[in-house]
């Protein structure tokens, strides 16, 4: 139904979900906290790793659609 290559197709919009939504919360954290637990903006360094490791993963999945 979907294809021969669904886990990559997954792979890609899993990372790149993942590297866009933390690069978001690094550029534009929310106006006000929703409850007192929550952090005022997003650790800078957790956030890049997985910025990183989100374009690892659609740049992977990017290169296994194009040579399937």
């Amino acid at each position: 139904m979907l294809g021969d290559n669904i886990l990559a197709q997954l792979v890609l919009a899993l990372g790149a979900a993942l590297a866009l939504g933390s690069t978001l919360a690094l550029i534009r954290p929310p106006a006000q906290r929703r409850s007192e637990g929550d952090l005022a903006r997003a650790p800078v360094a957790r956030s890049v790793v997985m910025i990183v490791v989100g374009l690892f993963a659609a740049l992977w999945a990017v290169v296994t659609l194009a040579t399937a």
